[in-house]
């Protein structure tokens, strides 16, 4: 007889069920009536340049750094949008404009991992696992979804992409989601053996993990058979846009969505920086716009992070580019947020301020970031989440319920 593991992988479904080891499921019902806080994270991969995405117009010395490259200082035409009279964000991210305007979208620069490596492999693993310099086989993410209770969705923990994350493997349960309209199970024969493999499971886990599967593929199958049109008149453009449309249509199928995890690459300009980052800074910032718009009156439970495993040099190389750096930024968003605001220490650009001399200092540790919005909005306990770490005092990066 087949195994589970070789159904999973030749039934032609496009939706992994992809447990973690050990899985801890607790059947539920296919769709729950509760709002529930939802946490999403964004991975820039292969490290944005933060100087780039929010650029401090302010110092002198940056344009002194990138002469070819830096954003133009506010007022011209295609020159950065002010934010604060200090930092102002890349022209190409005029959609997410209007969220710093209306208090939804907060912004903390000089952000990252305090490690030294400018590997992506590993500064990805760091900060995926939230403990840089020190390798985990779990994911900060998966430590923050509760172990238990009394309601949990099998669903509660979405990646939409083909492959489990880092962040999200651990001993709680994650789902992967590719594309919820090609959701199938293959016929009602596959459907049948794949009750009978987990029927047969030599344990009670093992059933149990059976019926969470069942519970999310029929959550799954009832939302592919409903039209779906974005509300409030949002387009997503893109494939990362794509992916963000798939969070938002589970959250507001209450299929009981914790935690969200999507990626989107792309962020490594060594060369051609000034033609390949507005691109890129377009499709990032359309698709989360019209995330929070397609959201309605859901952001209100919703906070989004987005983080990149570290930033670029400070100074522009000769290929047209950036190197491998040290600090970046990070963005806040949604309904919980207290936005409009620049939060964390500015480190400065002048040589003595730079880290090795070369790159943007890392004023604010990532887990600050992360343990703020862990502890403030999911409600978790943060030594568990970042073992071996204490955050400092709160930024304030969430608006008091």
């Amino acid at each position: 007889m087949p195994s589970r593991r070789w159904f999973l992988r030749t039934s032609g479904m496009a939706v992994g069920l992809l447990g973690t080891s050990p899985m801890w499921m607790v059947p539920a019902a296919a769709q729950s009536t509760d709002r529930r806080k939802v946490l999403v994270a964004v991975f820039q991969r292969g490290a944005a340049d933060g100087l780039n995405v929010v650029a401090p117009f302010f110092e002198k010395r940056y344009y002194q750094l990138r002469p070819s490259l830096a954003v133009p200082a506010p007022g011209p035409p295609n020159s950065g949008l002010d934010l604060d009279g200090r930092f102002a964000l890349n022209p190409a991210m005029q959609p997410l404009k209007p969220l710093w305007e209306s208090g939804q979208l907060a912004i903390v620069h000089a952000a990252g991992s305090p490690d030294p490596s400018r590997s992506h492999f590993d500064a990805q693993e760091f900060m995926e696992s939230g403990t840089p310099g020190t390798k985990l086989d779990d994911g900060w993410l998966n430590r923050a979804i509760p172990l238990t209770s009394d309601n949990a969705s099998p669903m509660r923990a979405i990646a939409v992409g083909t492959q489990i994350p880092r962040t999200l493997r651990g001993d709680r349960n994650a789902m992967v989601v590719d594309d919820l309209n090609r959701f199938q199970v293959g016929s009602n024969d596959a459907a049948t053996l794949l009750k009978q493999l987990y029927a047969a499971a030599p344990d009670a886990r093992m059933k149990a993990q059976g019926a969470g599967v069942f519970d999310a593929i029929r959550s799954i199958d009832a939302l592919r058979q409903q039209p779906y049109t974005p509300a409030n008149g949002a387009q997503y453009q893109s494939e990362f846009g794509r992916r963000l449309m798939q969070i938002a249509r589970l959250i507001k199928g209450n299929v009981g969505v914790e935690v969200a995890f999507v990626d989107l690459d792309g962020w490594d300009h060594h060369t051609n920086e000034a033609g390949a980052l507005p691109n890129l800074l377009r499709d990032f910032s359309t698709s989360l716009a019209a995330f929070a718009r397609d959201l309605g009156d859901r952001i209100a439970d919703v906070v989004v992070v987005t983080m990149s495993e570290f930033g670029r040099t400070a100074a522009e190389n000769g290929t047209g580019g950036t190197d491998h750096g040290h600090g970046g930024v990070m963005m806040v968003l949604g309904g919980p947020v207290k936005g409009g605001v620049m939060y964390g220490k500015w480190p400065g650009l002048e040589a003595e301020q730079l880290y090795e001399g070369r790159d943007l200092e890392v004023a604010t540790d990532f887990r600050n970031v992360l343990a703020e919005l862990v502890d403030g909005h999911l409600g978790q306990k943060t030594d568990r989440v970042f073992p071996g770490f204490t955050p400092g005092a709160p930024l304030g990066l969430l608006r008091r319920a």
